[in-house]
């Protein structure tokens, strides 16, 4: 417990500074600094231990944060750290991209005028600094059990599968079509959200735990999966969300429309240095950009295109700004670098002869919920425009891209191609065939990088159970 009852009133909230937008949009890195110790503890000492932790429920790993909050306050890093991997086995990376606002920071008994406790950042510092003070997992007592298991995705799930996995004594190798691991955190997250540096580090740790990593590697044309099913004990399939949703509007293949991924991507390669025939670098420098869809890939397209030096950038989203599934923190990150956004407007084609011209819209309200809870878009007639555009960038989504080889291995699957598992048996994320396990967003569609390492977790906790380690 604090031992400053009233810190949280004598102590605002301090988050560590943002570099101003006109400096930070002529790079790619990232744009918040971090805390030092004495910062770190201050903040950490906000929080109220209050009887019901709202925000460990709220996480979707449980995290312990009074706990490791309370450690760090007391300088006790090593052990925060310790405590932080028990629930999380990407804090780092979580503290960095996930959407506190609307998790945990957004259930703190703080976030009530007086402040949320800045958990998120906390938690960025916990990792960061114990891993610069040389904390690694202590593996010491770890005894191997001889089993092992095949990852198919090295993005956050499979990560997550790795890691417990490796805490049971139980090797496993992550296959990965990508030169490097992490899937969409590397490639499809931008580095000025997350610096490629972290996933690295991340790698590091994990190979120091026994994890092996096999990449550019495809399954079915590099490797077969029936190799795979007869040389492991289990398999974990972890393969993502890389299927686009169609708008299914007219000129989607004129000239200047570009898939949201497959131009993130690009970008990623190229301040990688990596040439990939497969996904080019595209140059939005001069561009009038208008981005539809108003998610957190949206906001990533909004800030790339920004950076790559586009004449404007205006981002189209069919709801009002409250309904927007974004973060708030990155809707405000793009206002800050001049996007301009256009709600409550429903894209109906993308005009151009061969090369895209501009984007025909028209106006909506919100009508009744529908079955999800959120109020239906309705269109207004009478008010289409055209929004000229050079470039158009479509971020509506993402569905799994089943691979054959799930298919022919008697794998069930549900009506929009996600893997279907056995969540509510003894055996969570466990498919309907009995070795092969899955999770994160080939289960559930897209959805958070903090959902993924919680699926990823408990897929290796039921691995264990059938592999009776």
């Amino acid at each position: 417990m604090s031992k400053h009852p009233l810190q949280f009133l004598e102590l605002p909230r301090r988050d560590p500074d943002k570099e101003v937008a006109e400096v930070r949009i002529k790079h790619f890195d990232e744009i918040y600094g971090s805390y030092d110790g004495a910062e770190a503890a201050a903040q950490a000492g906000r929080c109220i231990s209050c009887g019901v932790p709202y925000c460990e429920w709220k996480c979707p790993v449980h995290n312990y944060i009074p706990n490791w909050l309370e450690l760090i306050e007391e300088g006790r890093l090593f052990e925060a750290a310790e405590l932080s991997h028990q629930t999380n086995s990407l804090p780092e990376i979580c503290g960095r991209v996930c959407p506190q606002d609307r998790l945990c920071e957004g259930a703190c008994t703080l976030n009530n005028g007086v402040g949320a406790v800045s958990i998120g950042n906390i938690e960025r510092y916990i990792s960061d600094e114990a891993f610069k003070q040389g904390w690694r997992p202590d593996m010491s007592n770890i005894i191997d059990s001889g089993k092992h298991v095949a990852i198919i995705g090295a993005g956050p799930a499979g990560l997550a599968t790795a890691d417990v996995l490796a805490r049971n004594g139980i090797r496993s190798v992550v296959f990965d079509a990508y030169p490097e691991i992490g899937g969409l955190l590397t490639f499809g997250i931008p580095p000025f959200k997350l610096d490629k540096k972290v996933v690295k580090t991340r790698r590091e740790i994990l190979e120091g735990m026994g994890v092996e990593f096999v990449l550019n590697t495809n399954i079915g044309t590099d490797k077969s999966f029936d190799s795979i099913y007869q040389e492991f004990d289990a398999v974990f399939v972890g393969t993502g969300t890389y299927d686009p949703v169609n708008g299914g509007f007219d000129g989607q293949d004129l000239l200047g429309v570009h898939e949201a991924l497959p131009y993130l991507i690009g970008n990623v390669n190229k301040e990688l240095n990596i040439d990939s025939s497969q996904d080019p670098f595209i140059d939005l420098a001069e561009k009038n950009v208008v981005v539809l869809g108003g998610g957190d890939t949206g906001m990533d397209c909004n800030r790339t295109a920004i950076r790559q030096g586009a004449k404007s950038v205006s981002c189209v989203y069919r709801r009002d700004e409250e309904n927007m599934p974004g973060s708030r923190r990155e809707v405000a990150n793009s206002y800050e670098e001049g996007v301009k956004f256009l709600f409550n407007k429903q894209p109906v084609e993308i005009i151009g002869k061969d090369q895209v011209t501009g984007v025909r819209v028209i106006d909506t309200r919100l009508g009744e919920p529908d079955k999800s809870g959120r109020r239906v878009p309705e269109l207004i007639k009478g008010t289409e425009e055209v929004l000229p555009a050079d470039a158009v960038i479509i971020a509506f989504g993402y569905l799994p891209k089943t691979p054959q080889w799930l298919q022919v291995n008697n794998v069930d699957l549900k009506s929009n191609g996600c893997i279907q598992v056995e969540a509510d048996k003894n055996l969570p994320f466990q498919t309907s065939n009995a070795k092969i396990f899955a999770g994160g967003d080939a289960v559930r569609g897209s959805d958070l990088v903090v959902t993924a390492v919680f699926e990823g977790r408990e897929a290796a906790k039921s691995i264990a159970t059938f592999l009776n380690v």
